[in-house]
């Protein structure tokens, strides 16, 4: 499953920087509000060392990381939902992600102009939540709308639909997220197609000065600066940078992993002479469910799975002596993947 995360941000936060060093796509950061006109997207490679040492003891041609898409879009402002700046309507373009990425300003530059005049990474936190809840509840007045027709005329769907679309549009009119209104996962579903900005998981990044990294915070705290110097070397020198930093991974390193962990996902791998290559899926999916994720014809005739542990592929040098151990397992339809499992699907065809 490809794994989609939209980055929102008032004007002039670093949030395009911070784009362009994660990506190393070249996007237009100059220093003046709303210079991210149209959506970027930027497709990354999600780092993992398992997948190279998995590579290296099965001989793989091929490397073939699961990757993360980065969907940058302008800059917001204060009353975006009324058309100011330029409105909420690039919103739209972060609907289908799966998580956003909420950029707010922690770093001090005199020559860096502040839409609001100061620093202060709550209020423009607050003002973002805003502009998302308008932007929904504008969403859920037009379903509504809709709904109500089809209600009246005894449509069983629209009559279920309609509670929760009340509560929706009472709740975000009190400024609450949506994904704290619905908490119900049959009432998730219903709403699901509005593809809710406030639906989705939120995660905060500070973008801070370069001396500030290490500071204590519940948010991640990245210099975009020190990205956008990483996304510029080699790896061996980004590491070698790293060190000097006293760092012990990049900002993307940190986001990838908050993102993995705020949509409970997991990797597994397959591995072989022609290529390893890494898989997401949802913690709690089983084995077919896994198998899936490689082709549909694989769950639909799936009849088992052997499967071992990274670690213990690396240590026995592979699947022969792995084999020899008993260190493969053949598992059935009800086994629940774990991280860093290494899988051959056995199906019908």
């Amino acid at each position: 499953m490809a794994l989609s995360v939209g980055i929102v941000g008032l004007p002039n936060v670093g949030k395009s920087t911070l784009f362009k060093a994660l990506t190393k796509k070249q996007v237009d950061a100059s220093n003046y509000p709303f210079c991210t006109i149209d959506p970027n997207v930027g497709v990354v490679a999600v780092p993992d060392e398992r997948l190279d040492q998995l590579a290296k003891v099965s001989g793989s041609q091929k490397i073939l990381p699961t990757a993360i898409e980065f969907v940058d879009i302008a800059g917001l402002v204060a009353g975006a939902h009324k058309g100011e700046g330029l409105g909420n309507k690039f919103l739209a373009n972060i609907r289908n992600t799966d998580a956003i990425v909420q950029v707010l300003r922690h770093f001090t530059d005199k020559d860096v102009a502040h839409v609001h005049g100061k620093v202060d990474p709550e209020s423009d936190k607050g003002t973002i939540n805003l502009e998302l809840i308008f932007a929904d509840l504008s969403s859920v007045e037009n379903r509504l709308n809709k709904n109500e027709k089809l209600a009246r005329s005894n449509d069983k769907e629209a009559k279920e639909l309609q509670p929760i679309l009340l509560k929706l549009k009472q709740g975000l009119e009190n400024e609450q997220l949506a994904i704290n209104i619905i908490t119900d996962e049959e009432e998730k579903a219903l709403v699901k197609d509005l593809n809710l900005l406030t639906m989705k998981p939120m995660i905060y990044v500070l973008n801070v000065d370069e001396d500030n990294v290490f500071q204590e915070t519940d948010y991640i705290a990245i210099s975009a600066k020190i990205e956008a110097d990483l996304s510029e070397l080699s790896y061996d020198e980004a590491q070698e940078y790293l060190t000097e930093l006293k760092l012990d991974s990049s900002g993307l390193d940190k986001l990838i992993r908050k993102a993995y962990e705020t949509l409970n996902l997991i990797t597994f791998f397959t591995s072989g002479p022609q290529e390893a290559r890494a898989w997401t899926i949802k913690k709690g999916s089983k084995a077919p469910q896994a198998a899936g994720v490689i082709h549909t014809d694989f769950e639909k005739g799936f009849i088992r799975a052997e499967v071992i542990n990274w670690q213990d592929f690396i240590e026995c040098g592979g699947e022969v002596k792995a084999k020899e151990k008993g260190l493969i397992r053949l598992e059935g339809k009800d086994y629940v993947m774990a991280d860093g499992d290494v899988c051959h699907f056995r199906f019908a065809t």
